[in-house]
Formats: structure tokens, sequence, C-alpha cells
């Protein structure tokens, strides 16, 4: 049998238009499981609306003439299976959830590329060497339960059922009581934990707008930023707004300003990959009539380079500190979150600029600032994340878009990727 996927511009051409009408059919009937009010999509870990998309799913991964199976938290896979069934698989896929009045393409256009893939190959190709799957990850956002990569950290072993003991959603419903409400849950069904994966190759639209900008369709991704959140809080004196002269004020606002500015200058000065966020801003007692005398705010820091990002982190601490001391203010402040960048894989990185490269697709290396299943899956694997132009980089919204034409060559380069892996038996 012909495997090869070296394809003419006229098959280019036809396999795009094919994937083209497809991805956006399979994006359009999942966004109608879990509608919002807001024209957005809102599909909750453990909802109703989820349960009825991960069981749709699996009807359409069954006829695909796939293999599926749940595991234990709810992640479901369909299995294209190889002519080696015990040699590890090379999957794809990413996450069914979604934010709170979300859009169509977050994690579901990662689970439509995937499918599509695979159908396509089985039905050119027939069986392959080693078996490829797709995976439709039960949780990644953190929007129902503070507990975020619940599905790929559960595959991993980087989250467990002694973790959610205690955890609860907005309306105290218990983590593990909602999970068994859809049948899942601990000593239920297959065990999430996995040693039998070759690689996981996500594909995600960029949630930036650099691939639209630089004029780029496919944006290979060099690393996972790492993420330092810190909080502060900084006390002066709450005083009369009229009666207080200038010079004798202790306001606690006026010297997070300086803060702020300060942050935003340094981190320009220092350039990309690095950014710094305020994100969260409490100041009391927040009266028109009063100095503030306290104020409470977050910084949210992110680079590739995670000694670059301590480095900043030390000067953000340091700089505070000295312009509250030149207020006499008295601040506090100290880091409540920290992830460390994650490097995907050399060796598919550089099968994705091949196949770029032999496609005639415009392709750049680039970092992902946003955080990422793959990031969980390169503890145990092999690991690439491949993006698409995501429209002024819109993401989280019901306005998210990314073109038909470009989301077809997201997954024609994972059609081709998977081919070599799954069909040519490369090594990683």
């Amino acid at each position: 049998m012909e495997r090869s996927v070296r394809l003419s511009p006229l098959e280019k051409e036809q396999q795009l238009s094919y994937f083209e009408t497809e991805v956006m059919n399979v994006l359009n009937w999942l966004a109608t499981f879990s509608p919002d009010e807001e024209g957005g999509i809102t599909r909750l870990l453990y909802t109703e609306g989820w349960l009825k998309t991960q069981q749709a799913l699996q009807l359409k991964m069954d006829s695909c003439g796939l293999v599926t199976e749940f595991d234990n938290v709810g992640n479901l896979f369909g299995r294209l299976l190889g002519e080696d069934e015990n040699a590890p698989s090379i999957i794809t896929g990413s996450h069914i959830d979604t934010v709170i009045q979300g859009g169509k393409y977050d994690g579901a256009y990662g689970i439509a590329a995937g499918l599509l893939a695979l159908e396509y190959l089985q039905r050119r190709y027939g069986k392959p060497k080693r078996t490829l799957e797709i995976v439709s990850l039960c949780e990644e956002e953190g929007s129902r339960f503070p507990m975020a990569y619940w599905g790929s950290g559960s595959i991993v072993g980087k989250r467990n059922f002694e973790q959610i003991v205690h955890l609860q959603d907005s309306q105290e419903v218990f983590f593990a009581d909602a999970m068994q409400r859809c049948g899942f849950g601990e000593g239920i069904g297959r065990e999430s934990r996995r040693d039998d994966i070759a690689a996981f190759i996500e594909v995600h639209i960029e949630q930036g707008a650099v691939l639209e900008q630089d004029g780029f369709s496919i944006g290979v991704v060099e690393t996972i930023a790492g993420q330092r959140r810190m909080k502060f809080e900084v006390i002066g004196e709450s005083n009369h707004a009229g009666t207080t002269p200038m010079p004798m004020r202790r306001d606690a606002l006026e010297g997070v300003s300086m803060m702020i500015l300060k942050l935003r200058q340094e981190a320009l000065r220092i350039g990309a990959p690095l950014v710094a966020t305020v994100g969260r801003l409490q100041v009391l007692p927040n009266v028109p009539n009063v100095v503030p005398g306290k104020v409470i705010f977050t910084v949210d820091a992110r680079h590739a380079d995670g000694q670059a990002l301590d480095r900043f982190c030390q000067w953000v601490m340091k700089e505070f500190a000295t312009l509250a001391a030149e207020r006499q203010l008295e601040i506090e402040g100290t880091e409540w979150f920290r992830e460390e960048p994650v490097p995907m894989n050399e060796r598919l990185k550089q099968h994705m600029d091949d196949v770029c490269g032999q496609m005639g697709i415009s392709s750049k290396r680039m970092i992902s600032g946003a955080g990422h299943d793959a990031q969980m899956f390169e503890h145990i694997c092999p690991t690439a994340m491949l993006f698409v132009p995501s429209r002024r980089g819109i993401s989280h919204s019901p306005e998210e878009y990314t073109r038909p034409r470009e989301l077809a060559v997201g997954v024609l380069v994972l059609t081709e990727l998977l081919y070599r892996l799954g069909y040519e038996g490369e090594e990683l």
C-alpha cells in the first residue's frame, strides 16, 4: 500500500477544502451543547451539558471506527488500533470544558482536529503500525472547582482523588459528588493514570495575536511559559480627603499606582517573552472622600526562562519595598502560585517544522504565555503543541474566532505528523 502523504498542489487543496468544511461542522455541532444566554459556551466540569457532550463525542468516535473508553475521571479516549497493540500510543486531543461564557474554539478545536485526522488516516491508509488515539480531556480550565488540569493531571499522576476531597463549587457541591453523579469516580472504570503513551500532540488556537499580526499560518510552540503569581498588601493611613495636606498623606493607592507603573516600565525594558500583569485591585475603604488606607493587589508574571522569571520577581519584591518605604507605607508580599516553564520536545518540533516546510506552510517558533494540558503530558512523554491564528487574539469569549481555512491548515499539519509517527514509525 502506498503510504506517502506527499501531496500534489491539487491534492493539498482538496484535502484542505475537506478539512475546512468538516472542522466547522464538528465545531458547530459541539457548540450546540451547553450554549449560554450571552451567545457563548458554558460547559463546566461534571454538569449535565458536559456529560451530554462527552457521550455524544463517544458516539461520534464509535461511528468513525475508533475503539472508545472512558477512564475513571471522565476522560474519553478513541483508539485507532495499530498493528502492534502493545506499543505505546501516540495521543492527540484537548479539553472539552470551557470557561464561563467561553468561545467554541478553545479546547474543542484540538478535539475536532484529532477526530478528523484519525478519521482521514484510517480511511486512506488503514491500520497504523502503532496505535493512534484522540482524547477529549474532561477538564483543564478550573472554572467550576478550584482545580485546573484535572483531566491531564490525572493521566500523568499529578492529580489524584485525595486532592479533591474537600473541594466545592460556588453552589457548595462537592467535587466527588458531582463526579459520581456523572458516573465517574474512584474505583469506577479504568484507572486514569497511564504509562503507555509514546507522545502527546495538542492543537490549539493561539489565544494571542502574534500569528495573525506576523502573517504566519502555524505556530510551533517552543516552551509553555512559567508563571509566578504574587499577592501584595499595602497599608497606609485612611484620612479625610479634604483636610489632609498632600505632604502629610500616607496614601496606599498612590504608592500602589507607582508600583504598577514601575512594574510595566521594567517589563518593557526587559522585553519579550516576559509579561507582567496587575489583575486584581482591592482598595479600602474605597469611598470618594477618604484617602485610601489599604490596597490589596496581585501580580502575574510569566517568562519562558525560569531563572529570568525569578530574577524579575525578586526585583519586584525589592522595588515595591523601596517604593513603600519612601512613602512610609507598610507592605507584605507573598508568592502564592508557581509553575516552571515547560519546553516542548525538540524532535517533535523539528518534525512540525519539516512538515510545514515540505507543504509550503508558513510557520514560526513561539512561546505559549497561556497554560495548556501539554505541559502536564510533558512530565511523562515527548510532547508538542501547534497553534493556529486567532482573530485579534481574543479567547475565553464568545468573540473567539479563527477562519475555517486556518483551522484546516492546522488539521493538515497534525494529520501529516500523526502519519509519520503512527504509520512510518518515526522515532522520538
